[in-house]
């Protein structure tokens, strides 16, 4: 597993920050949009940007920024269901 990246600090980036950036960068969201997300911020369904395919590359993003590895079967229907469970299933692969 590799840390997450470090900031100039030399302090890891939280796993939340990054998980905003990532949002941000692969759906092209702007900063303040993804700023405004909480854990109930509904994701897949309500975002329109984020379809069918922007899974697929948030996952294969979600990896290379990470460094972890996504199994199929370790994704089911709530996992991009709102910010938090996204969150949340970040933070549990990356620890």
């Amino acid at each position: 597993m590799h840390a997450a990246h470090p900031q100039p600090s030399g302090q890891p980036v939280p796993v939340e920050t990054q998980m905003r950036a990532l949002l941000r960068d692969a759906l092209g969201l702007s900063q303040d949009r993804v700023d405004a997300f909480d854990a109930d911020t509904p994701l897949f369904g309500a975002l329109p940007e984020l379809d069918s395919m922007a899974v697929a590359g948030l996952l294969t993003e979600m990896e290379d920024r990470f460094g972890i590895l996504i199994d199929d079967e370790d994704i089911d229907g709530d996992t991009f269901e709102t910010f938090g469970s996204l969150l949340a299933f970040a933070q549990a692969k990356v620890s």
